[in-house]
């Protein structure tokens, strides 16, 4: 359960910096930042598999980096779901999905044990 949480926290700070990076994406506090990342890894946990399966063609021919438009889709989906959560664009919602996972990596390589 601890894992669990800290996971969102994490993520939640991911969403945070891109937001702080990109000016076209805006969030109105962190507690809006966290509600993004509670929504995004649900989406993430219940959709990606499904996405990947229907997009396996495009995930071979890419290598594997179609899985960042799939990413990008699932943002997008939750900037609809969350009203204080606004991207704009689509390349935008493409680099801001890239972001959150390269963010999101890092500070769990920088933060050990979890």
């Amino acid at each position: 359960m601890i894992k669990w949480v800290l996971d969102l926290l994490i993520l939640s700070t991911s969403v945070f910096l891109v937001t702080r990076i990109l000016s076209s994406i805006t969030v109105k506090n962190f507690t809006t930042a966290v509600l993004v990342a509670l929504v995004y890894g649900i989406l993430k946990t219940l959709l990606t598999g499904i996405l990947v399966f229907f997009s396996l063609p495009f995930m071979i021919l890419s290598l594997g980096l179609f899985l960042f438009v799939i990413n990008a889709v699932l943002l997008w989906m939750t900037n609809l779901l969350i009203k204080n959560f606004e991207v704009k664009g689509c390349f935008s919602t493409v680099i801001a999905a890239f972001l959150i996972t390269v963010i999101d990596i890092l500070l769990h390589w920088l933060i050990p044990g979890i």
